[in-house]
């Protein structure tokens, strides 16, 4: 090989090299995915991530924990638990491939819960419905990324229990739109209701009022009577009228 032939190799070579080392460096430099501890939920509520990504659990409002559910996470994987904290963050790094669920233990009994699926999803967390509240399906984590907290879930649905929303779905999460759907149009419906009562009550009255006979075919004493019936006169002024009808009667 001739100097000028070596030299065109070399120079390939180090341009491929450069090219190739320009063109992985993004895939290795991985962002750290970060999970907001909002008030009573988590945001994402389903994040995906790779084996080896550190994920950091960011406190946003309250007083909050990250704890996994020990029979809920990968056979070799350890249970993850930031304990109890007021400010700052924990951070945990997934090793091991599948599904981890997770809940916060002030607020696990309103259903504060999440799920990140590392990899693909398995283990024991994908045999049942998680205990408490709502989590997205894994397979709609893992296609759409990230799942926002009272986001729709596409076709993937959602497991476990009624859903909380920040809600309870909500609803970031699975909600199960809290504002909206067919619950949103109660107060417009007894609206109506109200006024179509109001109206109907209105159209008694007067067909009732249309058909009391003429005042002037019946005595005076019946006519008071009516009156006082119908709550048109109160006890006073019916007592001193029927007393001068008497009187007149009488006279």
């Amino acid at each position: 090989m001739t100097d000028y032939s070596r030299r065109q190799f070399l120079g390939a070579l180090g341009a491929g090299t450069v090219a190739s080392a320009g063109f992985t460096r993004p895939v290795a430099a991985q962002e750290t995915p970060v999970v907001e501890m909002e008030n009573n939920y988590f945001d994402p509520i389903g994040l995906h991530v790779e084996p080896g990504t550190t994920v950091r659990f960011e406190l946003a409002a309250g007083a909050h924990s990250a704890t996994a559910y020990e029979d809920r996470i990968p056979a070799d994987a350890s249970a993850f638990d930031s304990g109890t904290i007021s400010s700052g963050a924990f951070e945990y790094t997934f090793e091991e491939p599948g599904t981890y669920d997770y809940y916060c233990i002030p607020h696990k009994s309103i259903g504060m819960v999440g799920r990140i699926v590392v990899g693909r999803p398995s283990g024991p967390a994908e045999a049942s419905p998680i205990p408490d509240g709502d989590v997205p399906e894994s397979d709609a984590i893992v296609e759409q990324g990230a799942i926002a907290y009272g986001s729709s879930t596409g076709d993937g649905g959602t497991s476990g229990g009624g859903m909380m929303g920040p809600g309870m779905g909500s609803g970031p999460g699975m909600m199960n739109d809290r504002n909206g759907g067919w619950f949103g149009g109660l107060p417009f419906v007894g609206g109506a209701l109200g006024m179509l009562g109001l109206a109907g009550g209105f159209i008694y009255w007067a067909l009732e009022r249309g058909s009391t006979p003429p005042e002037s075919d019946d005595s005076a004493m019946e006519t008071l009577k009516r009156r006082y019936a119908r709550g048109e006169i109160d006890d006073a002024e019916f007592q001193q009228r029927r007393e001068r009808l008497v009187q007149n009667q009488e006279s």
